[in-house]
């Protein structure tokens, strides 16, 4: 089975088709990563678990989802994203990017 590559990237602000929310994608996973308990839980609409799936801070929130690819789309409002965590991640917004944090050695 070939696995699918993820459409956004870190960094990228996305709008969630059926929960109407702006976030920032933090971390992808190629492949549903949860638990089998949080899918039957959470995943009400049961997307497919052999695509990727996105770790999102939620715009004017202080919690993050887990969210399918099949239910994101890119973020038309060109508006910068407001979470606590948000500077623990990336440095700044650039071209409607966040650029993560560099590494310092």
């Amino acid at each position: 089975m070939s696995v699918k590559t993820a459409k956004y990237q870190v960094g990228e602000i996305i709008h969630h088709k059926l929960f109407d929310y702006r976030g920032v994608i933090v971390d992808a996973d190629a492949t549903f990563a949860g638990t089998e308990v949080w899918y039957e839980t959470m995943a009400r609409s049961r997307p497919p678990k052999d695509e990727p799936w996105y770790h999102v801070l939620v715009h004017g929130a202080e919690h993050s989802t887990y969210v399918a690819e099949r239910n994101l789309e890119g973020d038309r409002t060109g508006e910068p994203i407001s979470h606590p965590v948000l500077d623990r991640f990336f440095d700044e917004l650039r071209d409607g990017i966040y650029v993560r944090h560099r590494t310092v050695h």
